[in-house]
């Protein structure tokens, strides 16, 4: 299976905008957040799981109605859906999660258990659905579905402070995640995507 360092090494050969690059550093960023919720306690652990669950949205809904389309005709309709079946599925463990006691023993079971499906989902899409997508992609189609996805970050936001009350990050730290996703198709549906920034590529970027 990937690690993170390893995805963050492969993003790094990648254009900061190419969609797989920006998805890959998606995916050393989740990981890094399951660790973190793992050790945080209190306000800290409640605070790392919103941006978790916050990231989560993006990234799923992201997958969902940028990739998906274009994985479905590149590597096949059953690994599309099978991709799709996995990301319905830890969105039914995240609800879970939600109304567990986040400080119970409960909480940090199910939560590793959702760490590892998320895991083995993200390394099949490293393996079995990013190499058709490259192979079938010319580098501008990549580039022009990571600055979709990366307009869509920045209507949503991933990284909400707890000091920000009121704010529109704030605002993502709140509510159950199936109005984070409301919101993530929300912002990718928005006809503002049209007009694609060129912007850094800040979700999971901040170490290069």
């Amino acid at each position: 299976m990937s690690n993170a360092a390893q995805e963050r090494a492969e993003a790094a050969l990648l254009p900061e905008d190419d969609v797989i690059g920006i998805l890959l550093s998606q995916h050393a960023r989740i990981r890094d957040l399951f660790t973190d919720v793992h050790r945080a306690q209190g306000e800290a652990k409640r605070a790392k799981f919103d941006e978790l669950r916050a990231l989560l949205a993006v990234h799923e809904t992201a997958e969902e109605m940028i990739l998906r389309p274009v994985a479905e005709k590149e590597a096949g309709e059953k690994e599309a859906d099978a991709r799709n079946e996995e990301e319905a599925e830890a969105n039914r463990a995240l609800a879970e999660l939600e109304r567990l006691d986040i400080a119970g023993p409960r909480f940090e079971a199910k939560l590793g258990e959702l760490e590892r499906a998320v895991g083995e989902h993200a390394g099949r899409e490293e393996h079995e659905e990013f190499p058709p997508l490259r192979a079938g992609c010319s580098a501008e189609q990549l580039r022009s579905m990571g600055r979709r996805l990366l307009t869509a970050e920045k209507a949503a936001p991933t990284h909400p402070h707890p000091a920000a009350a009121g704010s529109p990050a704030a605002q993502w730290a709140v509510g159950p995640f199936a109005s984070l996703l409301d919101r993530a198709r929300d912002a990718l549906s928005s006809p503002s995507e049209g007009l694609m920034g060129t912007g850094p590529a800040s979700l999971g970027r901040e170490d290069r």
